[in-house]
C-alpha cells in the first residue's frame, strides 16, 4: 500500500478551514478522511513497518504515506474508521498526535510550513529529551560498571550477589524502559522485532544468574542505539537546512512607495520586494530594477554566481551578491520554487525502493527463522548433545540478540535518503528511490531538441553581404520593428545604429518589408525570393550549405537584387557535447527526438554527436519512439522540457524534465526534475545511480556476513552475548556510516 506522490502535483484535500471530524479533533476533510498524525518515537524503517502492518488490514484505509525525516504518518482513509485507525497504532506501541493544521489545499507549500513547524516543535523537544537520554544512560552505564564489580570482587557473598542484582536491576530499568515497552507490545502481538528480541534475551540472562551482563548488554544497546539514531538523523535531515535557506522576512514596497518589513508567509503575488546585497533572496520572483549576481547553488546546484538583470527570474533562498535589486514576487511562500523541492526531497524519502522492500520481505522471514533455530538450540543441545540446561539456554539467548535485522533493515533507507540528498544538492530532484535504483539499467536516452540539446532560442549565427552596400544598419533596423523570434534574433545579433523605418509592413508567411531613406527593403523568405526571381545559382548554393545545417536562412533585397544573408539557428548548450560524451562513456546511447525538420535534426545531432537523430515527429510519434527504443535497445529515459514532452516522458521508463524553464506538465510528467538544465545531470543521475546500488549491496553483504560469523561463533559455543550486542550494533553503525558516503559525493 506504499503509495508514490509525485512532487508538484495540486493535492486534493481540506483547503482554506479545516474540517474537523470526531477523529480526536484531528483536521480531516469529509471527501478524501486524509490527516497527517506525528508519532515521535518512529525512529527507523522497521518501526514503520510495524505501523504499517498494523494498519493495513484496516477497513477503509486507501493509503499511507511515511516521512520518517519528519516523524509523520499521512493516513488517506474513510473519516469514521480513523479512530479504529490509530488505536490500530496505540497497540503497537506507538503514540500519534495530530499535526496542528493539517489541510492540504496546497500540498507542497502547507505541507512544506508544517514541516517547519514540526520540525521546530520536535528540534526543541528532541534536544530536551537526548539530553535527559544521555544522562540516564550515563547513570545506566556507571550502574552497569558497579554490578560487573560486584560480581567479580565479591562473587560468593550472598548479600553482595542481592546488592549487584539490585544494581544491574536498576541499569536495566534506566537504559531499557522504553526497550520493554516496545518489546512487551510486540510479544503481545505474536512480532519478533529488536524490541522484543532485547527484552527475551536481557531478561533471560538475569534469571539464569548473568546479571551483570544483562545490564551491561542492555545499556550497551541502549547507547548504540541513541548513536545510531544520530547517524540515521544526519542522513534525514541532509535536506532539513534547505528550510532555513528563505529569510523569514523582507522588504515590501507599500502604495505610498514607502518600504515596510513584513512576513514572507504574508507577502501576496505581485508584491515588489527589495533585496540588498548580501541578502538571500526571500521569495521566486522577477527582477523589475537592478543588476546583481546571485548565487543559486542551494537551488539549481550551479557552482558559479548568475547575472541577473530585469525580467529574469530570481528563486527564494538563492543569495544576492554584487548590487541591490527590486522583484516582482511570482509565487507565494509556501508556493516557492525551494518549497517544491523540499517536498520533492520529502516524498522521495517517505517512497520505498525495491531493494527496501526486498529487505523488508527477507528481514520477515529472516527473524522467525533464526528465533527457531535459537529454540532448538535451547531444546536439542541438552537432549541430543549433553550441553547443560542454562548453557544451552543462553547459548539460544545469544543467538536471538544476533537475530535482530537492525542492521539490515536500516541498510537501504539511509543508503537511499544519503543518496537523493546528494543529488539534491546538485540540483537533480529525483521524485523516490525507485527512480533512483533503476537510474542505473538505463541503455539509451532519448533527448529532445530545442529548450534540451540547444539554447531553445534562436540567434544570429552567420550573416554575410550580397552587394557592395553595407546592409548591417538596414537589417537591423528593419528587423527590430517584427516580433517574429527570427527577426529578433538578427536585429540582437547586428551591431550598428538602427535607421527610421516608414510604411513598415508585414508579409503574412514570407518576411517584413519597410523604406529606409526612401528606399523599399524586404527582409524575407527564400520563398519569396525565389517567386521574384532574383535567385542564382550561386545563392541556391549558398542556401543549400546553410540549409544542410540545420539553418533558418532570411533575405535582405531591394527592388532589383538581393543585398545580404542572415542565418539563424538553435545553437547548442554549451553542455550537450560533453554530455553526450559522458552518456556514451557509460555505455548509454543517445538518441534525438524533435519536431524539427530532419535537416536541422541530423546538424543538431552531428555537432553534438548522436548517431540517431529522428525529425518531423508529432508528440504521438516520440511516444512510438520510446517505444520503439524500450523493445530494442531496453530501458529507455526520456530528457525535454516541453508540453508535447509529456507523452514521451509519461511512457519512458524513468523521464527527466528539464526544470529551470520546463514546463509545469513536464515536470509532474517526469520522474527527475534537472533544475540546472544542464544535460549533463542525466549522465550523473546515471552514476549516482550505480554508486547507490553498490552501497546498498556493500550493506547487505556487510549485515548478513557478520550475522552469519557470529551466529557460527553462537551455535559452537564462542559467543558471548556482549559479542552479540556488538555484532548486532556495530553491523548497524557499519552501514549507516557507508550509506551516509553517499553524502559526500
Amino acid at each position: 500500500m506504499d503509495t508514490k506522490t509525485k512532487p508538484f502535483e495540486g493535492a486534493t484535500a481540506c483547503s482554506g478551514s479545516a474540517c474537523c471530524d470526531h477523529a480526536e479533533g484531528v483536521a480531516v476533510s469529509p471527501p478524501t478522511g486524509r490527516a497527517v498524525f506525528r508519532i515521535a518515537t518512529m525512529d527507523c524503517a522497521s518501526e514503520e513497518g510495524e505501523i504499517r502492518r498494523a494498519l493495513e488490514p484496516l477497513p477503509g484505509i486507501r493509503s499511507l504515506s511515511f516521512q520518517l525525516g519528519a516523524r509523520t504518518l499521512k493516513i488517506d482513509a474513510d473519516a469514521q474508521h480513523l479512530p479504529q485507525a490509530l488505536e490500530a497504532i496505540r497497540k503497537v506501541g506507538f503514540d500519534p498526535q495530530p499535526l496542528a493544521k493539517a489541510s492540504e489545499s496546497k500540498e507542497p507549500a502547507n505541507q512544506t510550513h508544517e514541516h517547519n513547524h514540526a520540525h521546530g516543535d520536535h528540534d526543541q523537544g528532541h534536544e530536551h529529551s537526548a539530553q535527559s537520554g544521555i544522562a540516564r544512560l550515563g547513570a545506566a552505564l556507571v550502574l552497569a560498571v558497579g554490578a560487573e564489580a560486584l560480581s567479580y570482587f565479591a562473587p560468593a557473598l550472598l548479600t553482595w550477589q542481592l546488592a549487584g542484582m539490585a544494581v544491574a536491576g536498576v541499569a536495566i530499568w534506566l537504559a531499557g524502559l522504553d526497550t520493554y515497552k516496545k518489546g512487551l507490545n510486540a510479544l503481545r502481538r505474536g512480532s519478533l522485532n529488536i524490541n522484543a528480541l532485547m527484552s527475551v534475551a536481557v531478561t533471560g540472562a538475569f534469571i539464569l544468574g548473568q546479571w551483570p551482563e544483562a545490564a551491561m548488554v542492555m545499556t550497551l544497546y541502549a547507547i548504540a542505539e541513541l548513536i545510531e539514531a544520530r547517524s540515521v538523523d544526519r542522513a534525514r535531515n541532509a535536506i532539513k537546512g534547505l528550510m532555513a535557506l528563505a529569510p523569514e522576512a523582507a522588504e515590501v514596497q507599500q502604495v505610498d512607495g514607502t518600504w515596510r518589513s513584513m512576513p514572507t508567509s504574508g507577502i501576496t503575488v505581485a508584491s515588489v520586494v527589495r533585496i540588498k546585497p548580501g541578502e538571500r533572496v526571500p521569495l521566486d520572483g522577477v527582477v523589475t530594477a537592478g543588476n546583481s549576481a546571485i548565487d543559486q547553488a542551494p537551488v539549481t546546484g550551479e557552482s558559479i554566481p548568475v547575472d541577473k538583470t530585469v525580467n529574469d527570474p530570481v528563486f527564494a533562498g538563492t543569495i544576492n551578491q554584487t548590487g541591490a535589486l527590486e522583484i516582482r514576487v511570482t509565487a507565494a511562500a509556501s508556493d516557492s520554487t525551494l518549497a517544491r523541492i523540499i517536498h520533492a526531497v520529502e516524498q522521495a524519502q517517505g517512497s520505498r525502493a525495491p531493494t527496501q522492500r526486498f529487505v523488508d520481505r527477507f528481514a520477515a522471514i529472516y527473524t522467525p527463522a533464526v528465533f527457531v533455530i535459537a529454540v532448538a538450540v535451547a531444546v536439542l543441545l541438552p537432549l541430543l548433545g549433553g550441553v547443560p540446561w542454562p548453557q544451552a539456554a543462553y547459548k539460544a539467548l545469544v543467538l536471538l540478540v544476533i537475530a535482530c535485522p537492525c542492521a539490515l533493515v536500516i541498510s537501504t533507507p539511509v543508503t537511499i535518503v544519503s543518496g537523493l540528498a546528494a543529488a539534491a544538492r546538485k540540483g537533480i530532484l529525483i521524485k523516490g528511490g525507485t527512480y533512483l535504483e533503476q537510474a542505473r539499467l538505463i541503455k539509451a536516452v532519448a533527448l529532445d531538441k530545442t529548450g534540451t540539446i540547444t539554447e531553445g532560442k534562436p540567434r544570429l549565427v552567420h550573416w554575410e553581404a550580397l552587394s557592395n552596400s553595407d546592409p548591417v544598419a538596414v537589417g537591423a533596423s528593419i528587423a527590430a520593428r517584427s516580433d517574429h523570434p527570427v527577426s529578433k534574433a538578427i536585429a540582437e545579433g547586428l551591431p550598428g545604429q538602427r535607421k527610421d523605418v516608414t510604411d513598415f509592413e508585414a508579409l503574412v508567411g514570407r518576411g517584413v518589408q519597410g523604406r529606409v531613406d526612401g528606399v523599399t527593403y524586404t527582409l524575407c523568405n527564400h520563398r519569396l525570393i525565389h517567386d521574384r526571381g532574383l535567385c542564382s545559382a550561386d545563392l541556391e548554393a549558398r542556401l543549400a550549405d546553410h540549409e544542410k545545417l540545420g539553418r533558418t536562412v532570411t533575405l535582405l533585397a531591394a527592388d532589383d537584387r538581393v543585398l545580404a544573408l542572415f542565418a539563424v539557428a538553435d545553437t547548442l548548450k554549451a553542455s550537450s557535447i560533453q554530455a553526450v560524451a559522458e552518456l556514451k562513456a557509460l555505455g548509454v546511447t543517445p538518441v534525438m527526438l524533435t519536431g524539427d525538420n530532419a535537416s536541422t535534426a541530423r546538424a543538431i545531432a552531428t555537432q553534438a554527436g548522436i548517431e540517431d537523430a529522428r525529425g518531423d515527429l508529432l508528440p504521438q510519434d516520440k511516444q512510438t519512439a520510446i517505444q520503439d527504443s524500450q523493445s530494442t535497445l531496453g530501458m529507455t529515459a526520456m530528457v525535454g522540457d516541453g508540453i508535447n514532452d509529456a507523452p514521451s516522458l509519461a511512457q519512458s521508463d524513468i523521464g527527466f524534465a528539464m526544470g529551470g524553464a520546463g514546463t509545469d506538465v513536464a515536470m509532474e510528467a517526469a520522474d527527475v526534475v534537472i533544475m540546472t538544465d544542464d544535460l549533463r545531470r542525466v549522465a550523473t543521475t546515471i552514476q549516482l545511480s550505480r554508486q547507490t546500488h553498490a552501497v546498498l549491496w556493500q550493506n547487505i553483504v556487510l549485515a548478513l556476513g557478520i550475522k552469519a560469523v557470529f551466529l557460527v561463533l553462537a551455535v559452537f559455543g564462542s559467543a558471548t552475548m556482549w559479542m552479540a550486542v556488538f555484532a548486532d550494533m556495530g553491523a548497524s553503525l557499519l552501514v549507516v556510516a557507508n550509506g551516509l558516503r553517499l553524502l559526500r559525493r
